[in-house]
């Protein structure tokens, strides 16, 4: 079955931040993620709020986890480790 990354995030420093964002998109890539939402206008209704909201969509939850736990992934994690703040949950979708 299909699985989503589903990430919130709020960038304390958006140059550092870069760092992140220039690596992380190998790892995507690699995996074969499907970008559904990234960081668009959004309405906070419950909860904490962040900056920007974004769901990736995986063929199954084990290349999502294995993206995630990638060499690539963590390489482009450590560079945002301290310029953000990020929830990411991966959620397996229903069956179709």
């Amino acid at each position: 079955m299909t699985a989503y990354w589903i990430a919130h995030v709020s960038v304390l420093d958006a140059d550092k931040y870069k760092g992140y964002t220039d690596l992380a998109p190998e790892a995507f890539k690699k995996y074969g993620a499907v970008f559904l939402a990234r960081g668009g206008a959004f309405e906070a209704l419950e909860g904490e709020v962040f900056q920007r909201h974004v769901v990736i969509q995986f063929k199954d939850m084990e290349t999502a986890l294995a993206c995630y736990r990638s060499p690539e992934y963590q390489a482009a994690k450590a560079k945002r480790d301290g310029y953000c703040i990020a929830q990411i949950a991966i959620v397996e979708g229903l069956p179709v």
